[in-house]
């Protein structure tokens, strides 16, 4: 799979494993979710470009470095806004969009409802969040907004995806890199991630 990085981290994959868990509370759902996100984070900076500066410390000054990039954050409505917070913590500078898809139920296709993003996406690494990679489609359609406001450097971050949707999107955006802690085995009749972890929203926000 082209573009393609499934972090194999021991406590990453001890995270996914309670994610996975139908026995696992919302409180411990959320914590794990938080440190798998940040691991995710971590991993997608190592791609990161760098610009040299000057530095004083308080006995000389020397070299020091600074992202040659504005990092823009995206999560998709609303499931990804549990993602924000972990990138934010190693990225407190990123800026935040915000992407509304809705999937309808009946053709599995996404509806748009809500698209705002910070200026200069042209000159920016804009990272999508998503927790499910399922079908693709909602991260298909979120990368075609955004390409279409100027977007150049993308990725997109999800904790778990499905075969499909990766060569869903390797077909439609195959410069774009996709970062995952887990990689599963197929869709359902209805289009949910099997093994999966149900819906990381629901199971997030208490919306069960």
């Amino acid at each position: 799979m082209k573009n393609f990085y499934l972090v194999q981290n021991p406590l990453v994959k001890r995270d996914v494993t309670i994610l996975r868990d139908k026995n696992t509370n919302q409180a411990a759902f959320r914590a794990a979710l938080n440190r798998v996100a940040f691991s995710l984070a971590v991993e997608i900076s190592n791609s990161f470009g760098l610009v040299e500066i000057d530095v004083e410390t308080p006995l000389e000054k020397t070299k020091g470095y600074k992202l040659a990039r504005q990092i823009i954050l995206v999560p998709v409505l609303r499931a990804g806004l549990s993602m924000v917070s972990s990138f934010l913590e190693i990225i407190p500078d990123a800026k935040v969009g915000h992407i509304g898809l809705q999937r309808d139920e009946k053709t599995l296709e996404p509806m748009d409802y809500y698209y705002k993003t910070p200026k200069n996406l042209d000159e920016s690494v804009t990272i999508v969040l998503d927790p499910m990679l399922a079908t693709g489609g909602s991260a298909v359609a979120s990368f075609n907004s955004l390409k279409r406001g100027g977007a150049k450097k993308c990725v997109l971050a999800s904790l778990i995806a499905a075969p499909e949707g990766v060569k869903k999107m390797n077909d439609e955006h195959p410069d774009i890199s996709i970062y995952t802690a887990a990689l599963d085995r197929e869709l359902n009749s209805v289009g949910y991630i099997l093994p999966g972890l149900g819906d990381a929203g629901d199971r997030t926000f208490g919306t069960l």
